[in-house]
């Protein structure tokens, strides 16, 4: 794939064969240390090909346990203390090697020792590929809540190489489809349209597709970038889809970001249809394809009430409303809608109970 090149603010995201332009972002900063954050399967499927690709002298690679659950203070305190004992200045850098739990703590780690160290995200997951390598968000989940705690920092560059997705199995694909998916149906009626002619993950080329999730994405942030008003449409599906990532993670039943967000999306996409002006065929149209690509999740009614507290600490909410984006119609959404608890509570029984009409 030829490099193309995405300019958000003041950084450049950098899309292809492009782990050469770790050596050039690195000459641009002039770091006087250069260390690089991966997890154990990153350490293992990714940082080869980067080795292999880069001339950048390492002072050191730091490695952390994978998955969610370490997505937390304890090891963001392992972070600085390494980076402490490696004698890390303010002018040193940290590469974020991995998917969207090392880039999010990764990047919050950086932005908070010594008051903020330069970093580059290469996102390896098409998850954090398409999703947060813009925007800047960064953080970790606290109090068991997701993201709860975090800044707004840039990073000095944000380089994707489509050919780590070859490293990851047909689930962690599906769950970061999720936000490509999410992208169409809030802005892009033709991405979606590109998205429902993909039946089979494992078929689908990525590389367009990430440019134009991207692209999205990108012209949403430009916009908005502290999200103070329009970028809260990135949040569709996420209202519901975090509170039950949240939840099944306590259970012990924990499901990927985009397997929730999945359900999240449907059962917003309900209220959109019952509580604003997304049509019923539109409605059906969502629902049999993300449950096609999905499946239908095991969620018991019993956990609805944990649900609903979660999503009473959301960050979007004023005051003891809970805040939403709709869909007026695929492609097109509106910010700032609320619903109660017992209209939340009927669009979980909608996804739950949803049975395709061709059965």
């Amino acid at each position: 794939m030829s490099l193309k090149k995405i300019s958000v603010h003041d950084y450049q995201i950098h899309v292809g064969d492009c782990l050469s332009q770790v050596d050039v972002l690195c000459e641009s900063v002039r770091p006087s240390k250069v260390f690089v954050l991966v997890d154990e399967n990153t350490e293992k499927c990714c940082l080869p090909r980067f080795q292999e690709k880069t001339n950048t002298e390492i002072s050191e690679v730091i490695t952390i346990p994978s998955g969610e659950k370490y997505k937390a203070l304890g090891t963001c305190e392992k972070i600085w203390r390494r980076l402490f004992n490696l004698r890390a200045d303010r002018k040193s850098l940290l590469i974020n090697l991995g998917g969207g739990v090392i880039g999010d703590m990764g990047g919050f780690c950086a932005s908070t020792y010594m008051r903020g160290i330069p970093f580059m995200q290469i996102p390896t997951t098409l998850l954090s590929q398409v999703d947060a390598s813009i925007g800047g968000k960064l953080g970790i989940d606290y109090y068991d809540l997701k993201n709860s705690i975090g800044v707004f920092r840039n990073p000095i560059g944000v380089l994707i190489d489509p050919t780590f997705l070859q490293t990851l199995p047909s689930r962690e694909i599906r769950s970061g489809y999720a936000e490509t998916i999410k992208h169409g149906l809030i802005e892009d009626k033709k991405l979606w349209k590109t998205c429902t002619a993909i039946d089979n993950v494992n078929d689908a080329e990525w590389n367009d597709i990430i440019l134009d999730s991207l692209g999205v994405k990108k012209n949403i942030v430009d916009k908005d970038p502290l999200e103070d008003g329009r970028r809260k449409v990135l949040n569709f599906g996420h209202t519901i889809g975090h509170a039950i990532e949240s939840v099944m993670m306590q259970e012990d039943k924990s499901l990927l970001h985009g397997e929730a967000i999945a359900v999240g999306m449907v059962a917003e996409a309900y209220l959109s249809w019952k509580y604003g002006d997304l049509t019923e065929a539109q409605l059906e149209e969502i629902t049999s394809y993300l449950i096609s690509i999905y499946g239908q999740q095991e969620i018991e009614k019993s956990l609805f009430k944990s649900f609903l507290q979660k999503m009473s600490y959301d960050k979007k909410n004023t005051g003891k409303e809970i805040n939403f984006t709709f869909l007026e119609s695929i492609g097109k959404s509106v910010i700032n809608q609320s619903a109660d608890q017992e209209q939340i509570m009927e669009s979980l029984v909608y996804y739950t109970s949803y049975q395709s009409p061709s059965l």
